[in-house]
């Protein structure tokens, strides 16, 4: 086996170990390398017991080799910090420093489709929200993605229900590439009833995972989803949603990311734009009515002030349901 092989093997069982963001195995590995990490895994050496029970019943390097096995089935392939589609610049913005285990960068991600992971995020915008949308929502999510994919930005979303699937279709509407990320493995399609759209995404886009093939949505897993969204985009935004939704935390994320978030106004009457509203008015989001304020938007530098108008009382990243 090639050292390339050796290496990818050993980021796929810790991957397998990890099941999402794992502060102590990110720190192991940058300490003592990839390799002689999984062997340390294997060896029973980490003090997480969590950890140590994954491994147990992971299989160890036949299990990781069989996920391997089952990703290339599947046309897809795991890429790692070692590998050029790595988007190395935007990860790296996960903070490194913090003590929350899930702040960190994925140790590696599960990659399914025709383009490259890196170039495909380059330029790139998140646009996510309520999956319970509205006829207005529907309309404005599809109208945000078609109108930013002509502008050559690239839309992220998490491929559920509502705005994100509108967000999605938006943008293979017009023709242009859209990366879809999931809290599960890239063979389970989640939502169900999302297969078909999954696979046009993949057709000319990626879909994108931190979970190894097999494993099932959970609730942790959809929080951990909405870092992601945020750090593979240069800014996100929220068409329709409630206050304490998915969107609430994807736009928290990109705004500790230094990254500006916006949100569409609705009505005053609809319960789904309400969320939209309060994160205007606290000043976790910009309001937009279009792809041009967007645009605009992020080219207005960004400012320590913006933080200081979101309440501290208001939940961290990761605390709430999507």
């Amino acid at each position: 086996m090639s050292t390339a092989d050796s290496d990818r093997l050993a980021w796929a069982l810790l991957a397998r170990a990890a099941r999402g963001p794992s502060r102590p195995l990110f720190e192991l590995v940058g300490s003592v390398g990839v390799v002689e990490a999984a062997a340390v895994l294997l060896r029973g050496g980490l003090p997480d017991p969590v950890l140590r029970s994954r491994v147990e019943f992971s299989g160890g390097f036949e299990a990781a080799a069989h996920d391997l096995e089952r990703i290339e089935r599947l046309g897809g392939r795991l890429v790692t910090p070692d590998d050029g589609e790595w988007p190395s610049e935007l990860l790296s913005c996960l903070p490194s420093g913090s003590q929350n285990p899930g702040d960190v960068a994925p140790l590696a991600l599960w990659v399914r489709g025709a383009r490259s992971l890196r170039e495909v995020t380059a330029r790139a915008i998140a646009v996510t929200g309520s999956r319970a949308s509205s006829g207005y929502g529907d309309r404005i999510a599809t109208e945000f993605a078609e109108d930013l994919s002509g502008r050559r930005w690239t839309v992220v979303s998490g491929a559920g229900f509502g705005i994100d699937a509108r967000a999605h279709g938006g943008a293979l509407a017009a023709g242009r590439a859209t990366v879809a990320i999931l809290p599960c493995g890239l063979d389970v399609a989640y939502p169900s009833a999302h297969r078909q759209l999954l696979d046009e995404i993949a057709a000319s886009g990626v879909v994108v995972s931190e979970y190894p093939p097999g494993a099932r949505p959970h609730r942790y897993a959809l929080l951990d989803r909405n870092r992601l969204i945020a750090a593979l985009s240069a800014a996100a935004v929220t068409v329709e949603a409630s206050v304490r939704s998915g969107s609430a935390s994807t736009l928290r994320w990109a705004q500790r990311l230094g990254r500006p978030g916006f949100a569409v106004p609705g009505p005053v009457t609809s319960v789904t734009s309400a969320g939209c509203h309060r994160f205007i008015a606290d000043g976790l989001a910009q309001l937009v009515t279009c792809a041009d304020d967007v645009i605009d938007g992020l080219s207005q530098p960004r400012t320590e002030s913006a933080s200081l108008l979101v309440p501290e009382s208001g939940p961290a990243p990761g605390t709430v349901v999507p």
